[in-house]
Formats: C-alpha cells, structure tokens, sequence
C-alpha cells in the first residue's frame, strides 16, 4: 500500500504523541492535529488495514515496523528542514509549514544529499 501524503503525516503526528503521551489515541490525533474526529477514525482503519499501526481493544494506537520507519524518516526531514530554513532567516512558523510540505514530496536522494551539507554546516560552526 502506497502511502499518500495524509498517511505519512497520520503516522508522523502518532510518532510525536507517542514521544509525549503514555498512550495515543485518536482523539489525541485529532487534537494535536485539529482534524475532525471522522476523519481520524478513516484513517486509522485504512492504517491499521495498510499495517502501519495496531489498534488494542482499548483503543490505543501503537506504529508497527513499518509505520514507525516512515514515521521517524517524516520527522527527521520535518525538523531538518525546518532547521535549516530558519537558519536561512526564514521566520520559524513559515519554515515550519513549509517544511511540512517540503518533507512529502523530497526525493530520498535529494534529502541525504541535503542532510550531508546541513551535518558539514553544522560541524563548521563548531
């Protein structure tokens, strides 16, 4: 199952509250996101069937392999870039929203090669 870009931001929010919060649950999900609770409860069934999360009975959601793989790459380009384009004096907020659309559609060539020069910049600075 290919994931489209809603997915891979599903799985990325799961990721961040999973960090935070002792469970996460799709409430949670629609909170930090302020998505409509409809909306969560799709795709968490089209991620559980895809295999990228588990629901248990009591309705807490845990990424699978899979899912956390995509996840965690999600987060790493979503922070990477948004540190770098505030270091280009971008303002905070505007690199953050661009970095989220930016870490969608980033070829994993074109990523490492950035995250090559941004790990050079950052080492030059020390």
């Amino acid at each position: 199952m290919h994931l489209l870009e809603s997915g891979e931001m599903y799985l990325e929010t799961i990721y961040i509250l999973s960090q935070k919060l002792p469970v996460v649950r799709s409430l949670d999900v629609a909170g930090y996101r302020n998505f409509s609770k409809p909306s969560v409860s799709r795709a968490v069934g089209l991620l559980k069937e895809g295999g990228y999360i588990a629901v248990d009975k009591e309705g807490f959601i845990t990424l699978t392999e899979a899912g956390k793989e995509i996840a965690v790459k999600i987060y790493e380009r979503h922070t990477l870039l948004t540190e770098l384009l505030i270091r280009l004096g971008v303002n905070p907020e505007i690199a953050a929203e661009d970095a989220c659309r930016m870490e969608h559609v980033i070829s994993d060539e074109s990523f490492d090669a950035v995250k090559r020069h941004a790990a050079k910049l950052l080492s030059e600075e020390k």
